[in-house]
């Protein structure tokens, strides 16, 4: 199956081990039997969730995000850590980063963000049931919660004020699963 596409690691090196991410360089052959090099960033990988209320809104963050320099709108996320299952790091993060706990979770889908460059994927989660309480932000970690509706935020995309991949396809997805179109 795709083997005419596949190409063979024949050689690693890590070229670089950072606190948070690993950056790979393999020596591959190609399908044609050259040889090249692909560098790519290892991450443990994440989850998403997209906590819808009681009500029908959606709860959402505005985070400064320093690679991009400025504060975004995004769904609660966070990284997967060592032997954590992805519903259990979900869980975890939507009260350290919200304060809500929720009785009904979903697995939804799992996405690769940036598949050039990068081995992370992102498993996301629909969250319902929530019951608020007192969030455990990680040290380090400022940001704010509110909520929006399906319709803010499918406008907010079209404008350019959304512009996080993980929250553009949650929000589509979402949008998708509540018109009925799309069964979990």
């Amino acid at each position: 199956m795709d083997l005419h596409l596949k190409e063979k690691r024949i050689a690693e090196r890590l070229a670089y081990d950072g606190e948070f991410l690993k950056v790979q360089c393999d020596t591959v052959r190609l399908p044609d039997g050259k040889e090249t090099t692909r560098e790519y960033i290892k991450h443990p990988g994440a989850v998403v969730i997209i906590p819808v209320l009681d009500d029908g809104s959606i709860l959402i963050e505005r985070q400064f995000r320093y690679p991009v320099n400025q504060v975004v709108i995004e769904f609660p996320a966070g990284k997967i850590d060592p032997g954590e299952a992805s519903l259990d790091c979900a869980k975890r993060e939507l009260l350290e980063e919200t304060g809500y706990t929720a009785s009904d979770w979903q697995f939804v889908c799992t996405i690769h963000n940036a598949i050039a460059y990068s081995d992370e994927h992102l498993d996301i989660f629909l969250a319902r049931g929530l019951k608020e309480g007192q969030s455990k932000p990680d040290e380090g970690e400022f940001l704010e919660t509110f909520t929006a509706s399906i319709g803010d935020m499918l406008a907010w995309i079209k404008e350019g004020k959304i512009t996080d991949v993980k929250t553009v396809i949650g929000t589509f997805w979402l949008e998708r699963i509540l018109r009925g179109e799309w069964k979990l």
